[in-house]
């Protein structure tokens, strides 16, 4: 296990650098014409504005140390489980979604869509390893529902909950819905608790007002992040 953790973490540094980079560089050339809105940086000969490829989004090493952090978590939880690669793509790509959510607003499609292939793959390869070919069909009805649920709060509150965030929930609801119905639901209600808590405190320092809004898509993964942590038994 003390090995496994190890790799795990190496394995955090390198997709932490990977994702302070990327997310340093968004919006991506491309982006715009993907049907979403960049935000403010370099031009391009196409009018798409992007950012230098150079830069990172977070001071190094936090995003770094953190990332690692967090793999090292994960397979700490998880042990060597068929399931472990699809959760570390899932707490990479949350790294990533969080920070540029953070900084710009925006849960791209260019990295949402991508995310949900692979944690379907890798989870079909997790049944294929273990024969829980229930389990994954759970987690495709998890994804379902997750997404349904979303989209219905969405259309009855437009400025509350973006597509984004609706595509998010899909994501979400495949991992939450492998682990089972109770983690599922759980990580849908801590999302909204991680994003009340957060408004307050942030209100309480008046760092925002009354009618600040906040991204959605943090509080999400962390609530996600907290449902995991408490569906998967410790090893």
């Amino acid at each position: 296990m003390t090995v496994l953790v190890a790799v795990c973490a190496l394995l955090g540094l390198v997709v932490g650098a990977a994702a302070n980079r990327a997310a340093g560089a968004f919006p991506w050339a491309g982006t715009a014409a993907a049907g979403e809105q960049p935000a403010a940086g370099g031009a391009t000969g196409s009018g798409v504005r992007v950012a230098s490829p150079t830069r990172v989004a977070v001071r190094r090493p936090l995003l770094e140390v953190a990332t690692a952090a967090l793999f090292a978590l994960t397979a700490l939880r998880l042990g060597p489980a068929a399931d472990l690669p699809a959760f570390l793509a899932l707490a990479g790509t949350g790294v990533l979604l969080t920070v540029i959510d953070l900084r710009h607003r925006l849960l791209p499609n260019r990295v949402v869509g991508p995310a949900f292939a692979a944690g379907a793959l890798l989870l079909a390869a997790a049944a294929l390893v273990t024969g829980e070919w229930a389990v994954l069909g759970r987690a495709a009805a998890g994804a379902a529902v997750l997404f349904a649920g979303y989209l219905g709060l969405a259309l009855l509150s437009p400025g509350g909950l973006g597509m984004g965030d609706v595509k998010l929930a899909g994501l979400l609801g495949l991992h939450l819905g492998w682990l089972g119905w109770t983690a599922l639901a759980a990580g849908a209600v801590l999302g909204f608790v991680v994003q009340a808590a957060l408004a307050l405190v942030l209100l309480a320092v008046r760092r925002i007002g009354l009618r600040g809004e906040l991204p959605f898509g943090p509080a999400m993964l962390v609530g996600a992040a907290l449902a995991v942590w408490g569906a998967v038994p410790a090893g």
